[in-house]
């Protein structure tokens, strides 16, 4: 648009050129005569060197080709212009030279804004493409940005459309599964079309029994498991809270009592005229009398304790006494018997008053006062039932059985060892001899026979069992000498070695295991189990042990080769 607005103003210059020159011509044509002799008395000037101007060339611009042509064109043509026929002096030729004067002014105006205009419009023109470059390198990246988002988005779909394909191929071989299912199910119906109610009815209970079972047995092992990991935290917790509140202090008794002299002349006395005292004395009390072991006392001995104790208060009374002769020592023998069963029937409903039984009959409440009397292996029966019964009822109450039935066999489980005196048989078996017919329940009766047992027939049976146990073989619970353990370790095994086809035998764990060896080429494997269950019958009929005691048969073949 700007550049033909340029063109215009060219133009409009070259039409203001074209009238100049015209009045030129006609002002030429009415004075020619004059002009003729005027040229001979004067030079004509040279108009071309006062109108001539210098003209800046168009070709130094940097300006698009087409605008420099045209100027170039336009100067030529006012060039032209300028030459044509010479101003004469006139004030008409005056009037003409300087219109063309002001007309190639102007025409130089003219151009020189038609250059500036064309230098502005190529400086826009350079920044505009500038502009369009970046924009283009914008477009560029952002189109290279969305080719990289479409070429992941292909990507994506791809992936896409290979998990579809592995899906419906899944879904394919599954819905082959089910149309294989189908078919049996089909080919079942035609079976089942041809039974009866009752039959089709058989058919399907035994299959839901079956399915039922599995179930059965998968919930089974689920819960053996958990029970197996909670079982041995559980069953420590119970037995350390059962020890805790079975906890009682034991005092060691021996099987003799000292007694001291009051004056080293009244042993003459005590023995008498030819040892008729002496010997009154322990007819009477059933007791020995050693007046010469210990200096300045007596000593008092005996297997039972009551009669022990019984001679122990009839000495230091007829000591006090003085009056020491056969009569005198039956009245105070018998005195002081009168009040040792006095004192055992009080000590026997002291012991039931403390564990809560009342109905007990007199005579076994008796028998349970002797238990202050009597010791197991240097433990007193009385601190030991108290035991037992606190433990196995703790035991009673965590595991929800009878804890009447637990407390009475714990209170009667070791009756027979009072009942007994010399130790001869088992104290189990004069336990139930005595108690039978006393009113004493038939659990409460298996409980006593069956604590010694392997086996029991009542969760209550073996708690009892358990209780007597753990209170025996709690460390320091129970003593003995060193000469009676002695003789324990080799009578059980002795027991052992008695039968044929034994090697060796050794008794263990202060004796509650015995270890045997067999010789394989007498004994085999079906036999090993038939021997060991006859050792320990043995050693339960022949011997007196505190607890229990485990049989071990072990048969061992070694085959042995050299290599040369």
């Amino acid at each position: 648009m700007e550049l033909i607005l340029i063109i215009g103003l060219i133009t409009s210059a070259l039409v203001v050129g074209g009238v100049v020159y015209s009045l030129q011509n006609k002002d030429a044509d009415k004075n020619k005569g004059k002009d003729a002799s005027q040229k001979e008395d004067a030079p004509t000037e040279d108009t071309s060197s006062s109108v001539e101007e210098p003209v800046v060339p168009l070709s130094q611009e940097t300006s698009p080709q087409e605008p420099v042509k045209e100027e170039k064109t336009l100067e030529i043509e006012v060039k032209e212009v300028a030459e044509v026929a010479p101003v004469s002096p006139t004030p008409l030729a005056i009037d003409s030279h300087q219109l063309v004067r002001e007309a190639k002014n102007r025409a130089k105006e003219i151009l020189l804004e038609a250059r500036d205009k064309a230098l502005q419009v190529t400086n826009e023109a350079v920044e505009k493409a500038a502009q369009t470059r970046a924009e283009v390198a914008e477009s560029e990246k952002t189109l290279a940005v969305t080719e990289a988002k479409i070429e992941a988005q292909r990507e994506e779909l791809k992936e896409k459309s290979e998990t579809i394909n592995a899906t419906k191929e899944a879904i394919e071989k599954k819905k082959e599964e089910l149309d294989q299912v189908l078919l049996k199910q089909k080919e079942k119906l035609q079976e089942v079309s041809s039974l009866t109610r009752e039959e089709a009815r058989e058919i399907l209970l035994s299959r839901f029994d079956k399915d039922l079972q599995e179930e059965k047995a998968k919930r089974i092992r689920q819960l053996e498991e958990d029970i197996k990991k909670t079982a041995e935290q559980k069953s420590q917790e119970i037995l350390l809270d059962a020890l805790s509140h079975g906890t009682t202090d034991y005092v060691v008794e021996h099987t003799t009592t000292k007694v001291k002299l009051p004056d080293p002349e009244m042993k003459g006395r005590i023995i008498g005229k030819e040892g008729r005292n002496i010997m009154s004395f322990e007819k009477l009390t059933g007791v020995e009398l050693d007046m010469d072991s210990s200096p300045g006392n007596i000593i008092v001995s005996c297997f039972d304790p009551v009669r022990r104790e019984i001679g122990k208060i009839a000495l230091e009374r007829l000591l006090s006494d003085g009056r020491i002769q056969p009569v005198r020592i039956e009245d105070l023998v018998a005195e002081t018997q009168k009040e040792i069963d006095h004192i055992i029937y009080k000590e026997g409903n002291k012991l039931c008053h403390m564990l809560g039984v009342y109905d007990l009959p007199k005579e076994i409440v008796s028998i349970l006062g002797k238990f202050k009397y009597r010791f197991s292996y240097g433990q007193n029966l009385v601190k030991h039932t108290l035991e037992v019964a606190n433990i196995g009822m703790v035991l009673a109450r965590e595991l929800n059985a009878d804890v009447d039935v637990v407390k009475m066999g714990c209170l009667l489980h070791d009756i027979g060892k009072v009942l007994s005196p010399d130790g001869k048989g088992s104290h189990v078996d004069h336990g139930i001899e005595y108690l039978q017919g006393k009113g004493i329940s038939e659990e409460v009766m298996a409980c006593i026979k069956e604590h010694h047992g392997d086996k029991y027939s009542s969760i209550e049976s073996a708690l009892v069992g358990l209780a007597d146990h753990i209170s025996g073989a709690r460390p320091g619970a129970r003593s003995e000498d060193y000469e009676s353990f002695s003789k324990r370790m080799r009578d059980l095994e002795e027991a052992a070695l008695s039968f044929d086809g034994v090697e060796k035998a050794y008794a263990i764990s202060a004796g509650r295991e015995v270890r045997v060896f067999v010789e394989p080429k007498i004994v085999d494997d079906a036999s090993t189990a038939l021997l060991a269950r006859e050792i320990a019958r043995k050693i339960e009929l022949e011997q007196t042990y505190p607890g229990v005691v485990n049989v071990t048969v072990i048969r061992e073949t070694r085959i042995m080769e050299t290599a040369r």
